[in-house]
């Protein structure tokens, strides 16, 4: 009560905390400026996660005072027993730092952000900068995975596509797989984390519902895991990459002339480029072959336009021909600012297939009113010219045309002079000539996002002092 008031009596106010969203503790001290070590012990403090609106996490302290040295340290040893108990929170990491992603943010976001929170959760950390295209990809192809107990990537979609391609390709290597032709890849050893700081962070949003860094590093530290499907894209011959959704036709074509004006800031080239190659809309011609994957009526949202087929034959391929404005592939839902509903809703992180999504050719303004549709609540899908497919397995055969347009060649880089049509794999620009082969195979990843069952059971409470 305070002091001289007798007659003030204060309530007193119960609060639990949950081990599970506790990340560390530390004993706290006195020190004078300059002091490094020793002090007067005051107390504990412990650091937890906490909810704020719109899934975004933050940390927060709370200080308990104790003046006895025996009483904290007693405490101290107990919850420091119990955080090592989560099985799933790593305690070291192998991070790989893109400095060019975006405005050229991410290292000020790793060292500022993201670093102060691994040291206060006692995890080591071992940091590549990367310096060029395909360093990631070089190292974790010599990287000892089994010292680490997880990957983290901070950058954007590219970024993030390179490093788990790695990850994966690496995965493959140790297991003997032949790299050229993998119909059945092994699971990635390491959970991968995305720490967002690119343009889009479409991995991030579809993970976290938000691009925030430190929730992201939340997640990350606290050890929740999400397993997630994968994507091969292969040629006849090779496989090209692992990845998470592609697209072919318009949002190739406007990554292509993106990475052709790399000069420019990076909003004001993907504007230009988005803008141009609207302006001179062309359909590709090709051929799609899908397997259908066959799953309840009940599964499908009542609201979507969705195109199901239901075939005699799992085996039985189903064939398209014709000319397509956008052809996309995507085994995740693809979130993203732009796409507060997803660039593929129908589908989800782990369910064991992909949404094929095909825009036929249309005129100029139905196609921008598709592409608006993204934005806002309405279904982007119900148009005549639009149509999707819930599948396991897709082919794409382009048709190479005969004298194709100078400028064409020039300003979009739809096909080279070798016949090379651009992909949007995961934000990375890929140029094949051939057939590509999309398989998904399911949840071949971990990566650090929502929270899961098993975590919810994992849960302790602290009642032994």
């Amino acid at each position: 009560s305070p002091t001289g008031d007798s007659s003030t009596v204060l309530q007193a106010q119960e609060e639990i905390i949950e081990m599970k969203d506790v990340f560390s503790v530390k004993l706290k001290r006195r020190r004078f400026v300059g002091q490094k070590k020793g002090g007067t012990l005051l107390g504990i403090t412990i650091f937890k996660c906490l909810n704020k609106e719109e899934n975004k996490l933050t940390d927060c302290a709370i200080h308990f005072n104790n003046l006895s040295e025996d009483h904290c340290h007693s405490w101290f040893k107990q919850l420091k027993e119990i955080l090592n108990g989560f099985q799933n929170r790593p305690k070291s990491l192998k991070v790989f730092v893109n400095p060019s992603s975006h405005k050229r943010e991410a290292t000020h976001v790793y060292y500022e952000k993201v670093a102060p929170l691994f040291k206060l959760a006692d995890i080591k950390t071992d940091v590549t900068v990367t310096e060029y295209e395909g360093h990631a990809l070089s190292v974790l192809k010599e990287c000892q995975l089994q010292a680490f107990d997880g990957v983290v990537c901070v950058g954007g979609d590219g970024s993030v596509s390179e490093v788990a391609h790695g990850l994966l390709l690496k995965a493959q290597i140790d297991a003997g797989k032949d790299t050229d032709y993998i119909p059945k890849p092994v699971r990635a050893p390491v959970p991968l984390g995305v720490i967002p700081a690119g343009t889009s962070n479409i991995l991030a949003h579809t993970l976290y519902g938000i691009k925030h860094a430190v929730t992201a590093t939340l997640h990350i530290i606290l050890g929740h895991i999400q397993p997630v499907d994968v994507c091969t894209f292969s040629t006849p011959s090779k496989l090209l990459r692992f990845g998470f959704s592609a697209m072919f036709g318009f949002g190739a074509r406007t990554l292509a002339l993106a990475e052709k004006h790399r000069w420019m800031p990076s909003n004001q080239r993907k504007d230009f480029a988005f803008i141009k190659t609207l302006a001179d809309l062309k359909p590709e011609e090709c051929e799609l072959s899908f397997l259908p994957l066959q799953i309840p009526q009940e599964d499908s949202h009542e609201n979507d336009r969705i195109t199901l087929l239901y075939l005699g034959s799992k085996d039985q391929w189903h064939k398209i021909q014709g000319h397509f404005l956008n052809v996309s592939i995507m085994a995740i839902p693809c979130l993203c600012s732009m796409a507060p509903r997803g660039l593929a809703p129908n589908t989800r992180l782990n369910n064991g297939s992909m949404a094929l999504t095909v825009v036929q050719n249309t005129s100029r303004t139905e196609f921008i009113k598709h592409l608006k549709r993204y934005a806002g609540v309405k279904n982007q899908f119900n148009f005549p010219f639009v149509e999707t497919y819930t599948v396991q397995e897709v082919k794409v055969q382009p048709r190479l045309r005969s004298g194709l347009d100078a400028k064409e060649n020039t300003n979009l880089n739809t096909a080279s002079e070798e016949g090379n049509y651009p992909w949007n794999i995961d934000g990375d620009l890929m140029e094949e000539a051939s057939e590509v082969h999309v398989r998904v195979h399911p949840q071949l990843i971990n990566l650090y996002g929502v929270n899961t069952d098993d975590l919810e059971s994992s849960q302790a409470t602290c009642s032994c002092i």
